[in-house]
């Protein structure tokens, strides 16, 4: 049985981040993937998505330029995107794949499953195979899940959304969180019909309630139809289509549905209770501290399995803190999960970082909170004839207005707020944003300018 310094298992963004920083300290290194390597991220979450996204942008630009001097007629080339995505995706499988052989990372593919705490066993297709290390990541990331109701496996998830093959020319995305609005805001832009069901009385319902509202008017306007306090209660098959009943009786047929209901983590395989790591049985997650550490020592776990800022950055970021601290005599390094920015990826975009204003004031209450806000048409959008408002909204705190939140709904909004979220981090003021010159004409000058 072959032992190694350090075992990731999981080749998602944090696994492969932990691993290769790892190996440059000169250890090894294993890696253990089930699937493809670059996780959730690379294969059916980030990158795909945001090519999605940039697809559905640019129609969103056809659209509108006639306006701007510009015809063009056509239609999206559903097929021709995914063979030219698909291999964009290869090849970034490729490139993860050369990085760990260039680090010396010996690379397995199959089931990961304890044997002990500091044992783990591998299933393949090739048979199985023991390792050892004296110290283990759980990188396994989160899959999508289905409610257990009648007709669901004629539903699909967010996963299978990117193995479509054509544009539904209707389809119903049931869920009301981040990853239904982008998808919704997708293929709206792309010429769906599409009908997005929400549970609750709004999207989005942990964020900033202003800024959602503004989302959510622009989204209306752009032509999704967003059904609140609605829930799918069986799914049918009619031939090629499928029906979707409701909870209020109603029912609608349509060409695809999908549900973006939530995640979980992907720890059931794991056999987790043999290395005597505990698992949080209410959220299915993976207890860690601050440091990553769960209940046994040599264990650790990162990114979704953690149920903690579920981002690539940020398990990433804590993949190679991890390994620094390991393996690097960095004792106390860990990573700072407060101030970490993020962006939703409807049309427009969400970008926030910090507190909401609805956070702020349970934290610090209503009188030692400060809020500036703007909502425009942004010159881009008006002449366009195309409709979203930009918002900004600036959360401050105490006499000296010390910015804890910015939230950003519009165009651009994904890359404006890096340069911010820098500023914020380093724990910028009000004064500071004023005492900046803006750069005109720009939407982003609105944040400096706020009275």
């Amino acid at each position: 049985m072959e032992n190694y310094d350090l075992i990731c298992i999981g080749a998602g963004s944090g696994g492969i981040a932990a691993a290769r920083k790892a190996a440059e300290f000169g250890k090894k290194i294993a890696v253990i993937e089930k699937h493809k390597l670059g996780g959730t991220c690379v294969n059916v979450g980030c990158v795909p998505k945001k090519l999605f996204y940039y697809a559905a942008e640019t129609a969103e630009k056809l659209h509108s330029a006639k306006n701007y001097g510009f015809e063009f007629s056509g239609k999206f080339d559903w097929q021709n995107f995914k063979i030219i995505r698909d291999e964009y995706i290869s090849n970034l499988n490729a490139i993860y794949k050369r990085n760990l052989e260039n680090a010396n990372v010996d690379l397995f593919f199959g089931q990961a499953s304890f044997l002990s705490a500091n044992t783990v066993k591998i299933k393949s297709k090739e048979g199985e195979k023991i390792i050892s290390a004296n110290h283990i990541i759980i990188a396994t990331g989160s899959s999508p899940k289905i409610p257990e109701i009648k007709g669901r496996e004629y539903a699909i998830n967010s996963d299978d959304f990117f193995a479509l093959t054509e544009l539904p020319e209707k389809i119903i995305i049931a869920g009301g969180g981040y990853i239904a609005c982008e998808i919704a805001g997708i293929l709206n832009a792309l010429g769906s019909e599409v009908d997005l069901i929400v549970r609750g009385s709004r999207i989005l319902r942990n964020f900033d309630r202003d800024i959602i509202a503004n989302q959510q008017e622009t989204m209306q306007n752009s032509g999704i139809n967003i059904h609140f306090q609605e829930e799918i209660k069986e799914v049918r098959k009619d031939g090629e289509n499928i029906i979707a009943i409701f909870k209020s009786g109603s029912a609608k047929t349509v060409n695809q549905l999908l549900f973006a209901t939530g995640r979980e983590a992907n720890i059931s395989e794991l056999d987790l209770d043999k290395a005597g790591v505990i698992v949080n049985p209410q959220k299915n997650i993976i207890e860690v501290d601050e440091f990553q550490n769960t209940n046994i020592k040599n264990i650790y776990a990162i990114g979704d399995v953690i149920g903690k800022a579920d981002l690539t950055p940020v398990a990433i970021a804590a993949g190679r803190k991890l390994a620094r601290r390991l393996f690097n005599s960095e004792q106390n390094l860990k990573l700072d999960y407060q101030n970490i920015p993020t962006v939703i990826f409807t049309h427009p975009p969400i970008a926030s970082i910090g507190l909401s204003e609805e956070e702020a004031i349970t934290l610090y209450g209503q009188e030692n909170i400060s809020v500036y806000q703007t909502k425009f048409n942004p010159m881009s959008r008006k002449f366009a004839l195309l409709p979203a408002k930009f918002m900004v909204k600036l959360i401050c705190l105490g006499a000296e207005e010390k910015i804890i939140g910015l939230i950003i709904n519009g165009d651009g909004a994904d890359e404006i707020l890096q340069g911010f979220a820098v500023a914020i981090k380093m724990g910028a003021t009000k004064k500071d944003f004023d005492d900046t010159i803006a750069i005109h004409p720009t939407a982003a000058e609105e944040i400096v300018t706020l009275k």
